[in-house]
């Protein structure tokens, strides 16, 4: 079973930028999903991007597309989120998914706050 830990988070004004970190137990990347998602405070769970097969292809969701980027380093086991030109509207707590592609695993990390404020 993956085990993910997210960090990152924090406090950023309007118009600023926060990278998110998500670090895997080793495995192979292309045998997952990998996918960040975000839950606001009385709002549910919601799917901000993903990244996925060989190639490493990314899907955005409408609301972060233009400012948020998705990409991985093999390497280093890690997942990240670049968010740019961060609105109110973004504050959540992020979480980090890894989905099996030839399996059954499904993991979350715990997540990471981050708050968009003036």
């Amino acid at each position: 079973q993956v085990q993910l830990v997210e960090s990152g988070g924090g406090l950023v004004q309007p118009g600023g930028s926060l990278r998110l970190s998500c670090a895997a137990s080793e495995f192979t990347f292309s045998s997952y999903v990998m996918s960040w998602h975000r839950q606001a405070p009385g709002k549910e769970r919601g799917l901000v991007a993903t990244l996925a097969g060989p190639g490493g292809s990314t899907k955005y969701a409408d609301a972060v597309k233009g400012r948020f980027t998705i990409s991985r380093d093999i390497a280093k086991n890690t997942v990240y989120l670049q968010m740019n030109n961060l609105k109110p509207e973004d504050t959540a707590v992020y979480y980090c998914n890894a989905r099996g592609i030839w399996t059954s695993a499904d993991s979350w990390g715990q997540g990471t706050q981050v708050t968009v404020s003036s």
